[in-house]
């Protein structure tokens, strides 16, 4: 990981959470593990004296919760509309 001149994260380590975890342009996403590692580097890296406000990360969670859900449900409904597809075709050739 490379530093700035104060010995922190650079610009674009700050701003991207992929460069921030280490991983790659191939990686398909973020993921729990992804999640839970960013929360806790935050919270060891926040201001003692401003901390943030633990609504903040519940906010987070839920978000993160809901685009979970959301992917699974995308997930599930593109396998759904392929077999749907293979039946069209079986039936397409009888």
């Amino acid at each position: 990981m490379s530093t700035n001149a104060v010995g922190g994260p650079t610009m674009a380590q700050a701003t991207d959470p992929s460069a921030a975890l280490g991983l790659g342009k191939t990686s398909k996403g973020l993921d729990k593990n992804a999640f839970l590692s960013l929360l806790t580097t935050q919270l060891q890296h926040q201001d003692p004296t401003q901390p943030q406000d633990d609504s903040a990360f519940a906010a987070q969670l839920a978000q993160f919760s809901s685009l979970e859900q959301l992917q699974q449900a995308n997930q599930t409904l593109t396998e759904i509309a392929g077999f749907f597809e293979s039946v069209q075709s079986t039936q397409g050739k009888g």
